[in-house]
């Protein structure tokens, strides 16, 4: 994290760095620091012509807002579709694990159910003797 106002006042770096060139580029404020930064940093001339075009014409600008926009529409509809995804996913294990359950415990029922037949079955036959 670098803050701007205090490398204005006072430059972190003497030497010719890209970080610095970045630095200075985010603190132009007038024409003249742009072409003393173009001077010293001959690649940022692309990117200062690239702004003065955009300046022109606002309406591109605002077209490449819309476009990111939609992309972050389309992301963010897409993390939700994910997450509710996860939401079933999640739900349709615990529904099966809980059918699992039922299945043992019918099971359980059903061997108890059986052994009371035979009890019963035993009484009957010894109160007939």
């Amino acid at each position: 994290m670098v803050c701007l106002d205090v490398f204005r006042k006072f430059p972190y770096a003497k030497e010719k760095n890209e970080q610095t060139a970045w630095l200075s580029f985010l603190l132009t404020e007038s024409i003249e620091d742009a072409e003393s930064l173009v001077e010293e940093y001959p690649w940022l001339e692309e990117i200062y012509r690239e702004l003065a075009m955009l300046r022109q014409r606002p309406e591109e600008v605002l077209g490449m807002f819309s476009d990111a926009l939609k992309i972050l529409d389309r992301n963010t509809v897409k993390y939700m579709i994910e997450e509710q995804q996860k939401v079933m996913d999640d739900q349709r294990r615990e529904l099966e694990e809980q059918k699992r359950r039922l299945l043992e415990k019918d099971q359980t029922l059903q061997e108890k159910e059986a052994e009371i037949q035979a009890l019963k079955a035993m009484l009957e036959t010894s109160g007939k003797k």
